[in-house]
């Protein structure tokens, strides 16, 4: 007897909450409507709609994927940050809510600027600047990435979104000196790798194991990308320009206090969605 799609969504589901896979419910939701073309936004229609057997043998793999550690999102191919769905692949890390509230910040800074031109260091999916250029009809955003994978994601995204006009994608290495044709930026969003050597070893399977270190390991104390934007890129911005970081849970007061240390006053700490102080903000000198 064929089974329909919300048949599969149940069987998902019960096999996701046996394997202790947080939100199972969410998770078989999301698992069941990629593979089965489902509108999601309608589970009412599942139960009148049936399904072939090669689409549930491949509703079944995935789910055994997903409980063999797989991210969800990579399984499905795309994850929503800030109202926007990114294509995301094993190149990019996964993008967070923990991060919404950073570019919440800079897109109301970027909307008190005419025109406002933002790089988005370490750029990775695009997500951050991508999303700051949606909610700012006028802004220019640069994207600069080592990962030229990343790159290509970020580049596609802003196609995808719509934004690809106002958003260039370049190679760049945070812990080098910028290139020479970066210079004039009003604001610049940077979410760098920040875990620390210790925390590498202590990283759930899901991200140890799927997730790009490259975007991950910030050196020994987390601190490498923070040290290099400090004493090499400041010279990209205009007077009186802000820069957004995100740093670890832990790393705040370090990060602001090496901006400190290289004579930068007009510094604050805001907290995330979740009331970690988890951002850094850096406003420049006119």
């Amino acid at each position: 007897m064929p089974l329909s799609v919300n048949d599969v969504y149940i069987e998902i589901r019960r096999t996701l909450k046996q394997a202790d896979v947080s939100m199972p419910e969410l998770e078989a939701r999301e698992l069941t409507a990629h593979v089965c073309g489902a509108d999601k936004k309608r589970p009412a229609d599942w139960a009148y709609r049936f399904l072939d057997d090669d689409t549930v043998a491949r509703a079944r793999a995935l789910a055994d994927r997903r409980i063999a550690g797989e991210p969800l999102a990579y399984l499905i191919g795309e994850w929503d940050f800030f109202g926007l769905t990114f294509r995301v692949t094993p190149d990019v890390l996964i993008p967070r809510s923990d991060t919404e509230r950073l570019c919440e910040l800079a897109v109301s800074r970027a909307q008190e600027i005419v025109n406002p031109r933002v790089l988005d260091l370490c750029s990775g999916s695009g997500c951050i600047g991508i999303a700051l250029a949606h909610a700012v009809p006028d802004a220019h955003v640069v994207a600069a990435d080592l990962s030229e994978a990343a790159i290509a994601v970020a580049r596609d995204n802003a196609r995808r979104l719509g934004v690809s006009a106002r958003y260039i994608c370049l190679a760049a290495d945070a812990l080098a000196d910028p290139p020479e044709r970066l210079r004039g930026f009003h604001i610049m969003v940077c979410n760098p790798p920040y875990i620390t050597g210790p925390e590498m070893g202590e990283l759930d399977r899901s991200v140890a194991d799927f997730e790009p270190h490259l975007a991950l390991y910030g050196g020994a104390d987390g601190l490498d990308f923070y040290r290099s934007v400090a004493r090499r890129w400041m010279g990209v911005m205009l007077p009186g320009g802000t820069l957004y970081f995100e740093c670890g849970w832990k790393q705040a007061a370090a990060v602001a206090d090496l901006f400190a240390q290289e004579g930068f006053s007009d510094i604050r700490i805001e907290e995330d969605y979740a009331g970690v102080q988890r951002i850094v903000i850096v406003r420049l000198p006119y």
